[in-house]
């Protein structure tokens, strides 16, 4: 493929090629394609071992200064094959060349246009690298930053700790030069991110008797660079999230956390407040201690409400330059913003109720449910369904605000991760004392719901199945109507076999919640009784845990209590001997479920209870409630006491 070089700052260039070099490089800027199709005779001399090494050494700096061009021309040198024949430059024993290489190296890895996995497709290189580590300050930099910029994800982890990268980079961060200092820790921070076995090995790593967490501490001291203070702080806050810190621990209490929170001041540029902020939320994300520490640390509740105000107004800046960085970062500013307050609002009534009394608030959810930025977006709802989470809020501000308008129209064409959080915040809508119920149903939610529970996505089967089976709850029959007829008969019995034991709960849930109140389990026995008794003999019958079986009795019990919807149960011998089975069982709670079924099967102010009681006796069920009866358990005793007494009545 042919290479097409667009030139940098020429000059800039030039100026760090002399003449031997300057008639290939000159080429490189030619608007005749044939002569730029010449310039990739730089890479051809760069391999070749006749070239004296000043010129290699040449070739390797023009290249690596045309890769700090444009992204067309790290393409264009990509596909001039640039990486293997700079990997090949990596085994001469010249220094100087070997540094040349690795600085170019660094300069087309670090484009966005290169793909990581180009650095491990030789399992050799990795090892090789490790070893030039030692040979100068220089390429210890530029390998660093190489590492920090290639390792994406886990594989990428593994590979770089299993080639002993946290020996061979620990003694870098004690090096006297600051660059040196500083990609070792981007290291690290880029090695630990997400990783408990990277993680539980720094914690217990010295350099000169030192352990590593000490190092990472002084590192974020405030007379320290705010490049350093931050990296060090991601590093630390990746240790305490994977488990190798305690998040009481003083290094995080009263070191990690105040110096995020200070990197979230106005004071600070732009880009060092959307990373601070996002390395706090993930911080403080699971721990209800750290999330009230974060609260009460320098307002910043309220501090957090300025990320929303960029760009500031036009009319106030008269740099063309400044406005075009607010306007880059003003998006990455609001989904920081959303993704701390998300944080910070997990657990704690107080601190939800202060985030959405801080200016506009809402508006400024709501305003970012429907921005153009997916990641906005994401952040946005993540915020929503944090707060939702808040029985006070979702009765007052989620209600004056119609959230749900904004929240229904994301549902509607979403990626999957926007689609799970936002069907998580639409289940809290759905609880019974939430305002926002009556209007989501009357919006189409229930073939909305229906449809994820199709999914593919575990969790959006998940989050449809719960919405569902909370807006049954205590629902008025055309609506479980709705419900049963949308899901039908065969989604039912798919979801009734679901792999995954959380949407078998839930749609058993479902299943509780659609048969509560005679009338309606009547109704819903009638038209569904067959497939229903025929999914809970299965369930019986399976492999199940004691919840799920739990569950299932407490069905029975239900379908039980209806008028008509019991002889479905006294009908079927088969059921009747399960019951029987689980009276007995050795676990109390199915036991109990059990007695449940035969109580309402007996209560004698019924209609036809005694034909009922009678083949009941006769099956051997009054024995087992006098054994029962004598049982050590008080809630077992009490419940088969009761049961008795309808025989005595």
């Amino acid at each position: 493929m042919a290479c097409v070089l667009e030139a940098p700052l020429r000059v800039s260039v030039l100026s760090e090629v002399t003449a031997s070099s300057r008639h290939y490089v000159d080429r490189l800027f030619d608007l005749d394609p044939q002569k730029v199709l010449q310039g990739v005779m730089l890479l051809y001399l760069l391999q070749q071992e006749t070239s004296s090494t000043e010129l290699r050494t040449e070739c390797a700096v023009v290249l690596g200064s045309l890769a700090m061009g444009t992204e067309n021309n790290v393409k264009s040198l990509l596909d001039c094959h640039i990486i293997p024949a700079l990997l090949q430059g990596l085994l001469s024993p010249d220094l100087k060349f070997i540094e040349a290489c690795l600085r170019c190296l660094r300069t087309i890895f670090i484009s966005p246009v290169t793909p990581e996995d180009l650095l491990y497709t030789d399992a050799t290189v990795i090892s090789h690298l490790m070893a030039l580590l030692s040979r100068s300050r220089y390429t210890q930099e530029y390998i660093c930053q190489i590492f920090s910029h290639c390792c994406k994800g886990p594989d990428h982890q593994t590979i770089l700790f299993n080639h002993g990268a946290v020996q061979n980079i620990a003694h870098l961060l004690v090096s006297t030069s600051y660059k040196v200092r500083m990609q070792a820790l981007k290291c690290f921070s880029v090695l630990a991110f997400e990783n408990p076995q990277v993680s539980m090995t720094l914690v217990n790593v010295s350099v000169d008797g030192e352990l590593l967490p000490q190092i990472f501490v002084k590192m974020l001291q405030r007379d320290k660079p705010i490049e350093m203070q931050l990296t060090s702080a991601k590093c630390l806050t990746s240790m305490c999230r994977a488990g190798a810190i305690r998040t009481d621990d003083s290094c995080i209490v009263l070191k990690t956390l105040p110096c995020l929170v200070r990197m979230c001041s106005k004071e600070r540029l732009l880009e060092e407040r959307v990373e601070g902020a996002e390395t706090l939320a993930y911080l403080i994300e699971t721990d209800v201690e750290l999330q009230r520490i974060a609260s009460i640390t320098d307002h910043l509740i309220v501090m957090l409400a300025d990320y929303f105000k960029y760009p500031s107004s036009v009319s106030a800046i008269t740099d063309i330059k400044r406005l075009d960085h607010d306007l880059k970062h003003a998006h990455e500013l609001r989904q920081a913003a959303f993704k701390l307050y998300a944080s910070l609002g997990a657990n704690d009534e107080d601190i939800r109720k202060k985030i959405i009394e801080t200016e506009n608030m809402m508006d400024r959810i709501v305003n970012g449910l429907s921005e153009s930025s997916i990641k906005v977006r994401l952040a946005a709802v993540r915020c929503l369904h944090s707060l939702s989470r808040s029985v006070q809020q979702l009765r007052t501000s989620f209600q004056d605000h119609a959230v749900w308008k904004p929240l229904m129209k994301v549902l509607q064409n979403a990626p999957n991760e926007i689609l799970v959080v936002a069907s998580s915040t639409l289940c809290n809508l759905l609880l019974e004392f939430s305002p926002s119920k009556e209007p989501i149903l009357e919006s189409g939610a229930i073939e909305l719901l229906c449809s994820l529970t199709q999914s593919e996505n575990l969790a959006l089967r998940v989050n449809g199945i719960w919405a569902l089976m909370n807006m049954a709850f205590q629902a008025e029959q055309k609506i479980k109507s709705d419900i049963l007829r949308g899901l039908s008969t065969e989604q039912l019995f798919q979801l009734l076999s679901d792999s995954d034991v959380n949407v078998l709960m839930k749609t058993l849930g479902l299943l509780r919640n659609l048969l509560s109140t005679r009338p309606h389990i009547d109704h819903i026995m009638s038209t569904h009784g067959k497939q229903i008794m025929q999914a809970v003999t299965l369930i019986l019958e399976g492999e199940h845990n004691i919840e799920v079986k739990e569950q299932t009795l407490c069905i029975l019990a239900n379908i039980a209590d209806g008028t008509t919807a019991k002889e479905l149960i006294m009908t079927n011998d088969d059921i009747l001997q399960k019951i029987k089975y689980y009276m007995s069982h050795s676990n109390a709670k199915l036991q109990l479920a059990a007695m449940f079924c035969i109580s309402n099967l007996i209560w004698n102010e019924e209609e036809g209870s005694q034909e009922r009681q009678d083949k009941l006796r006769d099956m051997g069920i009054v024995d087992i409630l006098h054994k029962l009866s004598q049982s050590s358990d008080p809630n077992l005793c009490d419940k088969a006491k009761t049961a008795l007494q309808q025989y005595l009545a």
